[in-house]
């Protein structure tokens, strides 16, 4: 049930009040793509090794031009950052049939070997691969996707196990009759890729166990598989578990009404007791998206609802979450309401097991704004995100929190 204007605005006022904003935190852009070598349109999360350095990836930039607009932008690269911004390109992508335009985020293996998604490229030009880069900056095309039913255009990145094989899912294919909105590209599908590229898939959405799953997957030590796909034909989403033997269950299926949140397109997180966390792009309180906690019996709590006031709203990018059980994500408006014409250029919040929020940092503008991936936190408690960028005087940074 939708609520009326003067519930609207009640509502508002008590989310305002169960957040707050934190004391004055120190917050650096360690880089700022320029859209060249370096990279640019920074839209994936990061990953952290243990020395420290962080790893990435940019959508376009590079040495090598293969965009399908003819924009002159480049493929994209893969790059490594120490925690001051120093900047190495590990690799620039190159035209298909290599891999090319990453919007994924990377997985690295003990060996120092990272993988990744991209969007388009492989040797079907259009359809996207997954790809593996070794630590002297060599890149192999593991595999590439193709419009016949194994799924094509992975958006979210990988995870690994310890056998080598790698998971990921693709927002299209699968099974190409089921449509969503009108859109005969199939529903997508989870898969597995060995060692040799080969692919496995696990499992095919149809539309009624959801659609269009985005974000990464999320592997128990009994090899379990959580998700969420951001769509359905009977429901606004859903989270998901494939079981160690192979079996598909719907955890929970999101309604299409404002309260209780929809359109899950970030990753999970769990906790010890097997409850999982994340976030919906939509819905809530005031339709500005929430953070939900789903328990093992399938119950889910939504813990925060945004107003996108000075809380923020539309969190894209899901969830980590330290030692101590607090959360932490990204929302790509609200905050500093000056800013973005009223709406806000984005926030970075923290969630505590009581769902208070407190919002340690509101984005400004260029070359920082409208933050959409998960955060990397470091053994110190330092943050790492990255900004996407938008225009060609804006493409995407990289920056650091100290709470």
């Amino acid at each position: 049930m939708r609520l009326g204007a003067l519930e609207c605005a009640l509502a508002f006022v008590l989310i305002c009040l169960m957040s707050d904003s934190a004391a004055a935190q120190t917050f650096t852009t360690l880089h700022t793509f320029t859209g060249g070598t370096d990279g640019g349109f920074a839209f994936a999360p990061l990953i952290l090794d243990d020395s420290g350095n962080l790893y990435g990836t940019t959508y376009q930039g590079g040495t090598y031009n293969c965009d399908p607009n003819n924009s002159g932008r480049g493929c994209g690269v893969v790059f490594r950052m120490d925690n001051q911004g120093n900047e190495t390109v590990l690799y620039s992508f190159q035209p298909s049939p290599d891999a090319q335009l990453p919007d994924a985020g990377l997985t690295r293996d003990r060996a120092g070997n990272l993988y990744g998604t991209t969007f388009w490229g492989g040797t079907h030009i259009t359809y996207g691969a997954v790809y593996k880069v070794d630590p002297s900056g060599k890149e192999t095309v593991l595999h590439s996707f193709n419009r016949d039913g194994g799924g094509y255009h992975p958006t979210s990145g990988l995870i690994h196990d310890g056998a080598g094989n790698l998971y990921g899912t693709t927002v299209y294919g699968g099974i190409l009759s089921c449509v969503i909105q009108r859109t005969e590209y199939g529903c997508g599908v989870v898969f597995k890729i060995n060692r040799q590229g080969n692919e496995t898939v696990l499992h095919k959405f149809h539309g009624g166990d959801g659609a269009w799953p985005n974000g990464e997957l999320l592997r128990d030590a009994q090899g379990n598989l959580y998700g969420t796909a951001s769509v359905g034909t009977s429901s606004a989403g859903v989270v998901f578990k494939i079981d160690s033997s192979g079996k598909f269950h719907v955890l929970h299926q999101f309604p299409s009404q404002q309260d209780d949140g929809y359109t899950p397109t970030g990753s999970l997180v769990r906790d010890a007791a097997g409850n999982l966390y994340g976030t919906t792009q939509n819905g809530g309180a005031a339709n500005y998206g929430t953070v939900y906690k789903l328990d093992k019996t399938g119950k889910i709590t939504i813990l925060y609802s945004f107003a996108l006031g000075a809380d923020g709203g539309l969190p894209e990018g899901g969830l980590v979450r330290d030692t101590a059980g607090n959360l932490y994500g990204t929302t790509s408006l609200g905050g500093d309401l000056a800013c973005n014409g009223g709406s806000g250029c984005g926030t970075i919040f923290k969630i505590d097991s009581s769902g208070h929020e407190t919002v340690l940092h509101n984005f400004e503008g260029k070359p920082g704004e409208f933050p959409d991936a998960r955060l990397v936190i470091d053994a110190a408690g330092a943050i790492y995100g990255t900004t996407p960028g938008n225009d060609l005087a804006n493409y995407g940074s990289v920056f650091k929190l100290v709470p």
